[in-house]
C-alpha cells in the first residue's frame, strides 16, 4: 500500500509506457462523500505553463512508478492531445457524474462509483 500527500504528488512527471512524457500533475481532485481521491489534474503541453491544457485523467488509469518519482498512464501523446481538457480559469464540475462517466469512459476505466 502507498500514502503519499497531495503536495509530494504534485509537480510529479506523467509518462506513457514508451517513456514519452505526458506532462505533470498539477493538483488532485477528492470525493469529500467517499473519500475517493478522484481526478488527478494532468498539465499537458505548451511551452512554460503558456499555451497548456488541463486534462482529469481518473485516478485508477494512473500508476505509481515510485522508483522514477512518477506515473505511468497507459496512453499516447494523440490520445491525451484529442482528449476533453479545460483551461486554468475553466474547470469542469468534477462532480457532474454524467461529465464523470463519459471521462471514465474515454480512458477506458470503470467509474470509482461503480
Amino acid at each position: 500500500m502507498s500514502i503519499l500527500s497531495s503536495s509530494s504528488i504534485s509537480g510529479d512527471k506523467v509518462v506513457n509506457r514508451n517513456g514519452d512524457s505526458l506532462g505533470e500533475i498539477k493538483d488532485l481532485m477528492i470525493d469529500l462523500e467517499s473519500g475517493h481521491v478522484a481526478y488527478a489534474v494532468l498539465e499537458f503541453g505548451g511551452f512554460l505553463g503558456m499555451g497548456s491544457k488541463l486534462f482529469a485523467v481518473p485516478l485508477s488509469a494512473l500508476q505509481l512508478d515510485s522508483t522514477n518519482h512518477q506515473f505511468i498512464f497507459d496512453q499516447s501523446k494523440e490520445k491525451l492531445e484529442n482528449a476533453p481538457g479545460f483551461d486554468k480559469d475553466n474547470w469542469p464540475n468534477f462532480s457532474d457524474r454524467m461529465w464523470g462517466s463519459d471521462i471514465h469512459a474515454y480512458y477506458g476505466v470503470s467509474p470509482y462509483w461503480n
